[in-house]
């Protein structure tokens, strides 16, 4: 009975297996569609972070959980739920000991994320994937660039040098642009030569021109307590496991000594 809720657990109600991949199926395929399986060393000369390598992540990681957890409770396999419990509870460990971190050292960690974002500004036409995840964000969060517009002079076809060819020169992408709830069709060229002339307060007309990271930290404490119930759902699910991998482990342990 043990094994059953246990592997119920483990696998989910569409099981963790097929879900991880599922994930595996989606990255490798992305890759396929943007070449990289046919040109490995794509994947080193991507200078910002291919969204497909979250996928792939986490696609391994709960497949590989899902067939340790499924599997060794199914055969009480003891090394396998060993295994499965160890690497509940170091993540448990990772995500906790990131909290705190978080928390402490908050200056720090909002240098990183925006060195981060601006890293990405510069590699942002050098992968779709890249490309539509920064879109999504400034779209979603009202934003453009980590700070401020002119950030985007970071990237190679929007910055505003004499040397600078590009048709984008000085200006920023769609995804910063105010758009009119009316419009049904997408103008792609509507950040062309924005920051051409005037400054960042007379672009609010046309741009937004709020940064991505103040966004972030408007966002933060406006949903700090579904943040905190996420995280709090998710340790408890862990926690669970954890919990019912070890008594299974005991009980597979006791059978086996009084066997013996």
């Amino acid at each position: 009975r043990i094994a059953a809720v246990v592997c119920g657990v483990f696998y989910g109600k569409h099981g963790r297996i097929l879900t991880g991949t599922a994930f595996i199926a989606i990255g490798f395929w992305a890759w396929s569609e943007k070449g990289v399986l046919s040109d490995l060393t794509q994947v080193t000369r991507l200078h910002g972070f291919d969204p497909v390598w979250g996928v792939l992540v986490v696609g391994t990681v709960t497949f590989i959980l899902g067939f340790a957890g499924c599997v060794g409770a199914l055969r009480e396999n003891i090394c396998l739920l060993k295994f499965f419990s160890g690497v509940i509870g170091f993540i448990f460990f990772l995500e906790l000991t990131a909290a705190v971190l978080a928390f402490v050292f908050q200056g720090q960690v909002r240098e990183w994320i925006n060195d981060f974002f601006l890293a990405n500004v510069k590699a942002y036409r050098e992968d779709i994937d890249l490309q539509n995840l920064i879109d999504s964000l400034q779209k979603l969060n009202h934003c453009c660039g980590a700070k401020e517009p002119n950030d985007w002079n970071l990237n190679v076809y929007f910055n505003c040098s004499n040397e600078n060819p590009s048709r984008e020169k000085c200006g920023v992408p769609f995804s910063c642009c105010i758009s009119d709830p009316a419009d049904t069709v997408v103008n792609t060229q509507c950040g062309y030569d924005v920051r051409r002339s005037g400054t960042p307060a007379q672009w609010g007309n046309t741009i937004y021109v709020k940064g991505c990271m103040m966004a972030l930290e408007e966002w933060l404490p406006r949903n700090l307590y579904i943040v905190a119930g996420v995280f709090i759902v998710i340790s408890l699910l862990q926690m669970v496991g954890i919990f019912l991998a070890r008594t299974l482990i005991g009980d597979i342990e006791k059978v086996k000594f009084n066997y013996y």
